[in-house]
């Protein structure tokens, strides 16, 4: 049984460098779009293969979801043996609940989805909701940039930085275990910020939890969308005496509307995401970024081989 790497449109760079990393060359895909915006993929030479789609489901959402859907019916219908959709960025994992009567529960309906058109298992990157792989009738295997990202701030652009006294901040609840990976990876005290969202836009951070006084600092989070949890944690640090430079950490790099003006505004430092969504060649903040393709083929290579994933896996 063959491995194959199909590459979606949204991010192609990246399924590129997971291939080459496995040695592969990604199979032929072309992704057909009709005037009225309906897209038609056509995948040629797969018969029999082990297939790994290749699609994050980031900005546009909608757009990316029906793609990863219509890839992996393509690819059943070429007659694979398994396909195995790797989203390192997974959209709609925010909606995991009801906040209300009436609401839907966005990540079950993709979930469920995505196993009805064949998907034989998942690979998600630090997915927003661990409820994740409860809530898939697929198998998922739900990695972790963590590590990659703390040897970043450790050894990284920015060399010793993180390690000079810095305080690892939690910008919401939410994030608390996150930061306390973050903390125990680069051996630094942890402080939280409780926040309260008002709305998809707004956020209004309380109070903080720790001691960040003429200490720099490191806000991390699992994803940035509009930059709002950022820039109000970024003001509660700032108002307990935190230093000046402030640096944010995140696996997910979304920057929708004007994320990057609220960074700026934040007196951020230093952005650092991964590569699991495509980033602009200019960015309008200072941003840095690491690969998880290294990650991703490695995850892949083991699932081919019927190897364990136990040391790539998320903690949960």
């Amino acid at each position: 049984m063959a491995l194959q790497i199909v590459a979606g449109t949204a991010n192609r760079a990246l399924a590129d460098s997971v291939a080459e990393i496995l040695g592969n060359e990604p199979a032929p895909v072309t992704v057909e779009r009709f005037p009225d915006g309906e897209l038609r993929p056509v995948v040629d030479g797969l018969q029999g293969a082990d297939v790994y789609v290749v699609q994050p489901t980031g900005p546009p959402v909608n757009e990316h979801v029906m793609e990863l859907l219509l890839l992996v019916d393509a690819c059943r219908r070429a007659g694979v043996a398994r396909i195995t959709a790797v989203t390192p960025y997974f959209g709609y994992a925010r909606q995991d609940r009801r906040g209300r009567a009436g609401q839907a529960i966005g990540v079950r309906v993709v979930a469920e989805a995505l196993a009805s058109v064949g998907t034989w298992r998942l690979i998600v990157v630090d997915p927003h909701t661990v409820a994740l792989e409860a809530i898939c009738a697929v198998g998922v295997e739900m990695l972790t940039a963590v590590p990659l990202l703390a040897r970043e701030l450790g050894t990284g652009s920015l060399g010793e930085w993180a390690l000079d006294g810095a305080v690892v901040v939690a910008p919401d609840l939410g994030a608390v275990k996150l930061a306390e990976h973050y903390g125990a990876l680069l051996s630094r005290p942890v402080a939280v910020v409780r926040k309260t969202r008002l709305s998809g836009r707004r956020v209004v951070a309380e109070e903080l939890v720790g001691d960040v006084r003429d200490r720099p600092v490191i806000i991390v989070d699992d994803m940035i969308s509009t930059g709002g949890t950022i820039e109000a944690a970024a003001e509660v640090v700032a108002a307990h005496g935190a230093a000046p430079e402030i640096v944010v950490v995140a696996t997910h790099g979304l920057f929708v509307e004007s994320a990057a003006e609220r960074l700026n505004r934040a007196r951020t430092h230093h952005v650092l995401v991964t590569d699991t969504l495509a980033q602009p060649p200019t960015p309008a903040m200072p941003l840095g970024v690491c690969s998880v393709a290294p990650l991703l083929a490695d995850a892949i290579g083991r699932l081919h081989r019927d190897e364990p994933l136990d040391d790539l896996l998320a903690r949960t």
